[in-house]
């Protein structure tokens, strides 16, 4: 996967019944294949998926590499890590991160982005719809 040339799957996206996690797959595949490009690994977005499989980014990206990059794979390897939550909390943690706004530290980052990915967007309110304007996908504002 070269980030350089090609966008990471949408932090929308679903695998083993989570938001985000095919994306954090995408960036650390290219990271370690050395074509991460300008995005970050375990950074904000990929630490709460991180957390709520129970693994460190590196151990994570060691695994998906030892698995090839197969998503069938990786979904099979996943999957028990997260049944280890409930139902309610596996709902919880998507509609937590499909909500996941700016704070403090990160709303200028995010108020530099927007005006570069959506100048005069003021419906835009999510990381995650402002990921995917970014990232030339149709976002629907949360």
């Amino acid at each position: 996967m070269d980030l350089r040339k090609a966008y990471p799957r949408s932090p929308y996206d679903m695998m083993s019944g989570i938001v985000s996690l095919p994306r954090v797959i995408d960036k650390a595949r290219a990271n370690n294949e050395g074509t991460l490009g300008e995005y970050d690994v375990d950074c904000p977005h990929d630490q709460p998926v991180l957390a709520f499989l129970g693994i460190d980014f590196d151990a994570f990206s060691a695994k998906i590499k030892a698995l090839a990059y197969d998503d069938t794979a990786i979904a099979a390897w996943t999957t028990p890590l997260i049944e280890r939550h409930s139902a309610a909390e596996v709902a919880e943690f998507n509609r937590s991160r499909r909500e996941w706004k700016p704070d403090a530290h990160s709303q200028p980052i995010y108020d530099e982005l927007l005006a570069t990915a959506a100048p005069g967007r003021t419906d835009v309110k999510t990381w995650f719809a402002l990921l995917d304007l970014d990232e030339k996908r149709v976002a629907t504002p949360a």
